[in-house]
């Protein structure tokens, strides 16, 4: 698992999200996770939750940090699994960059909220060829179509919380597929 912060301001449109986003854009091959900063505008061509497509939702925002994670040789199920566990990182990202927040993030789910306003938004799927998962976190609350907080409220530092969540998921990626290769079968 290679990960790569993309040093320029890029709105998420949902068009990142596919199979070698990170090896034809950024030269990253392989099972990967990258970073950026930007807003947030998913049209309905783009917009891959059934539930959202449904409901007319608008997926929007002003300032994120966006996660584009792709792991080959995995299945839907695999993705959404590793979405939770996604989910569960970036919360625990957020409280080892403030501890004053610990156990006061709630995740129903694959988001995360603070008193029934929502932090961040996520998507799971695949393509022939990998799993795909888009992850985003407020910076701010601004330009959002429900109530949100972002990591300014939450006095975290954007970057280091980029940082820091690819190092941790780098990290339980490669403690995942280590633990696979150390099981022998049963008869």
């Amino acid at each position: 698992m290679q990960s790569f912060w993309i040093n320029e301001t890029m709105i998420y449109d949902g068009s990142q999200l596919r199979s070698l986003f990170a090896y034809m854009e950024y030269e990253i091959m392989g099972d990967s996770i990258v970073s950026w900063r930007g807003g947030c505008d998913i049209s309905r061509d783009h917009m891959v939750d059934g539930e959202d497509l449904l409901a007319n939702a608008e997926i929007r925002g002003s300032d994120m940090i966006h996660f584009i994670v792709e792991c080959f040789d995995s299945t839907l199920g695999a993705a959404v699994g590793y979405q939770r566990l996604f989910t569960n990182i970036v919360r625990e990202a957020i409280y080892e960059l403030n501890p004053k927040w610990e156990g006061q993030l709630q995740r129903d789910g694959d988001d995360l909220y603070f008193d029934k306003r929502k932090l961040s938004i996520s998507i799971a799927t695949v393509s022939p060829v990998s799993a795909l998962i888009h992850f985003a976190v407020n910076v701010n609350y601004e330009g959002t179509p429900v109530p949100t907080l972002g990591l300014r409220d939450l006095e975290v530092d954007p970057t280091d919380f980029a940082n820091r969540v690819m190092e941790k998921w780098t990290e339980e990626f490669r403690s995942i597929k280590q633990a696979t290769q150390k099981v022998k079968w049963v008869r």
